[in-house]
């Protein structure tokens, strides 16, 4: 394991689920032996004093919360939308845990700019609602696998913080009648078999009764069964979040009624750059 610390970004308006997202940020550095960055944006620089004051104050409601992580505030000058992967590269992040307010919220991570955010991002996020996460962090995460090769990728983020929390991962694909389609999620979920057992990371793996169409529901419906702390799912495209689908089922996903946080990666080009290993 690599020594140097977990830095975790967490942006945040001073609402109740930004609390949710800084609850979570501390639980996970608290694990990964990493420190908290809350991030508030302002539009003029004429708001950053009381900007400033209000973020000490939730600074040091943080560390009451958890003494044993390392808690720093951060006010910029601009818009969410563009200051967000400037903060994460300035604090070196590792992850970004951010709070949503559900559907209307949900321009922060649908609307074209903030889509463009995610899918220009080294950084893996995990959106979380007014859900809070356990004293033992996640222990079962379901980890939706399609039809595209880049959803393997998530698997090494996902064996690494299985391993911090001691997890159980919950593999599904969709159903497939047709047989050529049927054979290539074979080879992935023998492709994820293969790699978690590897890792020595416990899991499962079970073929939805769904199809494509219904894959969404799918996998919202096994996680409420297996009671999941974490959905993790890849970024393959700027248009559409969940993958293969081809229609946007992002909010969804990310706003679902179980209010189930939501992990959300982008793939890798090559096996060397971006995300985050803990290894």
């Amino acid at each position: 394991m690599s020594e140097r610390p977990k830095n975790i970004l967490v942006p945040t308006d001073f609402t109740k689920v930004a609390d949710f997202a800084m609850e979570h940020a501390l639980n996970l550095a608290q694990h990964m032996n990493g420190q908290v960055y809350l991030l508030h944006v302002v539009p003029k620089a004429s708001f950053t004093e009381e900007a400033r004051t209000k973020l000490n104050l939730e600074a040091d409601r943080a560390r009451a919360m958890n003494d044993k992580v390392p808690v720093n505030p951060i006010v910029r000058i601009g818009t969410i939308y563009e200051d967000i992967g400037d903060a994460a590269a300035e604090v070196d992040a590792g992850m970004i845990i951010m709070g949503t307010h559900g559907m209307r919220g949900m321009q922060f991570i649908t609307g074209s700019r903030a889509l463009r955010v995610v899918t220009s991002s080294k950084v893996p996020f995990i959106v979380v609602q007014e859900r809070g996460i356990r004293p033992e962090g996640y222990d079962n995460i379901v980890v939706p696998l399609d039809l595209h090769q880049e959803t393997r990728q998530k698997l090494s983020l996902v064996a690494d913080m299985a391993r911090y929390f001691n997890s159980r991962v919950h593999i599904i694909t969709p159903k497939e009648d047709d047989e050529f389609l049927r054979h290539q999620l074979g080879r992935n979920i023998q492709f994820a078999d293969q790699y978690l057992k590897e890792h020595g990371v416990a899991h499962d793996a079970v073929i939805a009764e769904e199809d494509s169409s219904n894959f969404v529901e799918a996998v919202i419906g096994h996680a409420k069964k297996v009671e999941a702390d974490l959905i993790a799912i890849m970024n393959i495209s700027q248009t559409n979040i969940f993958g293969i689908l081809g229609v946007p089922y992002e909010q969804e996903i990310i706003t679902n009624k179980a209010m189930i946080p939501v992990m959300v990666m982008n793939p890798i080009d090559t096996g060397t750059g971006g995300g985050w290993s803990f290894q």
